[in-house]
């Protein structure tokens, strides 16, 4: 297949643009991995009109697709776990193309994960977390079990890709396989959760009990990197945290992330005298014991 598919992307290595390309080969008949495509051209472009531009492609009966990626919305993708495809792309496609080693030293990159690039990442993940697990929780007080239950599951997911994540290894496609063998009481919630026989709604009250005790565990780890950017100064309002370089990429969690530590006294809320009577500011500061 690579020699059939070597023109198209010869062409795109002879732009200065580019910096790498990757191919990927589908290994499985059904495979996650390259959207059941037979091959994957994964090219990585120092900038673009657009941050993602993909064609597919027909050759011998078998499929392909070609994305053209910029580099921003790779490193975005990366530090935001949002396109999981992307790390099983790099660390296991093979490397046709590579300006100057961007590629392998991007590759080294993953494989060292920086601890703060660790920290803000299960920073994100403990966020969604939580969303996900409030959310369930009021729909199943609600009895709107349906919504309750794909909420846990959500929730369970973000739990496994922290757990990872804090184990220094990045979440990949297949992350229940990874956490198996990491935390496996995590994969035992999931199992007990779409396994058991038990009525939904006594499988749903049983999980959100065991995970928010998995998720009390958590709290040090997942916060520790919201915990740091507080400590920057003595408190915050939530537009400045929410323009914060690091702290954006929580995005629309940031909120109930905070009002999750506030419960579980991490952080403590300042008022500040408005114009209106009885009307304040409100402002947050890491809680210190």
């Amino acid at each position: 297949m690579e020699a059939k598919l070597r023109p198209i992307y010869q062409e795109r290595a002879s732009h200065p643009n580019t910096l790498g390309i990757v191919l990927i080969e589908k290994k499985d008949i059904v495979s996650p991995v390259t959207d059941t495509f037979d091959v994957i051209l994964f090219v990585i472009l120092k900038q673009a009109e657009e941050d993602v531009f993909i064609k597919h492609y027909s050759f011998d009966e078998k499929k392909a697709a070609l994305h053209l990626v910029t580099e921003k919305q790779v490193l975005e993708w990366l530090l935001l776990g949002s396109n999981r495809k992307i790390i099983d792309w790099l660390m296991n496609g093979k490397i046709v193309f590579d300006r100057n080693e961007y590629i392998e030293k991007l590759k080294t990159e993953l494989n060292e994960f920086p601890f703060h690039g660790r920290k803000l990442k299960m920073g994100i993940e403990f966020a969604r977390l939580i969303r996900r697990y409030r959310d369930g929780k009021s729909f199943f007080e609600s009895h709107q079990y349906l919504d309750a239950y794909n909420h846990i599951v959500h929730s369970l997911h973000h739990l496994a890709r922290l757990a990872v994540i804090d184990h220094g290894f990045h979440p990949e496609v297949t992350v229940w396989n990874q956490v198996k063998k990491i935390e496996p009481e995590i994969y035992k919630l999931y199992e007990e959760l779409v396994m058991s026989e038990e009525t939904m709604e006594k499988r749903l009250e049983l999980l959100f009990l065991a995970s928010e005790l998995l998720i009390l565990q958590k709290v040090e780890q997942g916060s520790a990197h919201l915990f740091g950017v507080l400590e920057e100064k003595d408190s915050w309002s939530i537009q400045e945290l929410l323009k914060h370089e690091e702290v954006k990429s929580y995005g629309i969690d940031l909120t109930g992330m905070l009002e999750f530590l506030i419960e579980k006294h991490q952080v403590h809320i300042q008022l500040e005298e408005t114009k209106g009577v009885g009307i304040y500011h409100r402002y947050y500061a890491k809680k210190n014991f």
